[in-house]
């Protein structure tokens, strides 16, 4: 039998192929978007629908196409939708900055129990569409998420609702609101960022702010470089990147419940590719924050022009600061309320999603059922 012997260039291309499956790229797009959400909310038991809702190519009257980008195409806002009982109240979940709707995967069945439950990813972000990012100012920036949601409001047809936002979610929920305060009946702002300004700055942040190091920082901020571009800038070190992220917050550091194996395993899935998929409303950190998360607008200025009822939660160890919203309410006209959360941070409906659920239908007691929702506080939630 004749001896079968390798050619060296059959050597070479077998070791050349080893290095594309060591450096290859996770490959992500909305598709990997859509179907790593359909795995996370494989946890969920209250059915629900997952639509994209066409919000069309620019806002109406604007020269512009959500905003300056070079294409006439419609744009579309990944929308997940929990059917309450018949008569049961709205409530619209927007999430944060570097998160998605999938975010609130522990939320839904406790609060499909008692609203219809609508979670969007805000244009940018999830899997809605990522248009091109050409704002250039704060004002052009907050009108992209303002008057796409609202395009997506008429394009659902709501008339009102109860507008729960978290984070950068908060801050255009609650912007959202001063302009279309008759579509909201109830607005809760989870943690919210925008309620603090440069002059509430600790003399930490000040010190470092002067040094090189400062400097440098600041620099990248004001370069609009993001977390997301370093996810994708480490390629197939991005998914590991993301995994110790999740497992470090939600897991060994977190302040309440920790992720089960599965949570974490698809929560870190999901993170990923919506970390790495294209850049677009990731980019308007520069334009609504400077750095240290100081916002540009801040929204305690405008607390005397508020005309809904609000409602903030806080987790006890949320890294934002309550004070702003208590100073905000010395100027608001309009019934506030500021309940804190123990066993939570600022991912407070994850940490601790029983005493978070606990803290919304309080929130919501008026537009809910008056029979069967007490006006006492929980027990456990703490009013400030």
């Amino acid at each position: 039998m004749a001896e079968e012997i390798a050619s060296p260039a059959a050597a070479t291309i077998k070791r050349r192929s080893l290095w594309p499956s060591l450096l290859r790229w996770k490959p992500t797009s909305t598709d990997h978007i859509i179907a790593a959400e359909k795995r996370l909310l494989s946890l969920v038991k209250t059915p629900y629908k997952q639509e994209r809702v066409n919000i069309g190519s620019g806002p109406p009257g604007s020269k512009t196409r959500w905003f300056r980008s070079a294409s006439n195409e419609s744009r579309f806002i990944n929308t997940v939708t929990f059917d309450g009982e018949e008569g049961s109240p709205t409530l619209v979940l927007v999430h944060g900055y570097g998160a998605s709707q999938g975010f609130f995967f522990r939320n839904f069945d406790a609060l499909a129990k008692h609203f219809k439950v609508i979670a969007i990813d805000q244009l940018g972000w999830g899997g809605s569409s990522r248009p091109d990012f050409t704002c250039r100012s704060t004002e052009e920036t907050e009108a992209w998420f303002i008057e796409s949601f609202e395009e997506w409001r008429k394009a659902n047809n709501l008339s009102k609702f109860i507008l729960l936002g978290h984070s950068f979610g908060g801050y255009v929920s609650a912007k959202y609101a001063i302009k279309y305060p008759e579509h909201v009946q109830h607005l809760i702002l989870v943690g919210p960022a925008g309620f603090s300004s440069e002059t509430d700055m600790s003399e930490q942040l000040i010190r470092f702010r002067a040094t090189w190091k400062g400097a440098i920082v600041n620099h990248l901020w004001e370069s609009n470089f993001t977390p997301q571009k370093l996810v994708r800038g480490l390629g197939p070190w991005g998914p590991g990147l993301v995994r110790r992220y999740t497992s470090a917050r939600f897991g060994s550091n977190s302040q309440g419940n920790m992720l089960s194996e599965d949570e974490s395993r698809l929560l870190t899935d999901y993170v990923y590719h919506t970390l790495a998929a294209k850049a677009s409303g990731e980019l308007c950190l520069k334009y609504i924050f400077s750095f240290g998360a100081f916002p540009r607008m801040p929204l305690i200025h405008c607390a005397s022009e508020w005309k809904v009822p609000t409602t903030f939660i806080y987790g006890y160890d949320d890294w934002m600061n309550y004070q702003g919203a208590q100073e905000a309410r010395k100027s608001m006209k309009v019934p506030c309320e500021i309940i804190r959360v123990p066993q939570g941070g600022h991912f407070v409906f994850i940490d601790n999603p029983a005493a978070f659920h606990s803290a919304v239908l309080y929130a919501c007691r008026k537009c809910l059922s008056p029979n069967k929702y007490s006006n006492s506080l929980p027990e456990g939630l703490i009013f400030v």
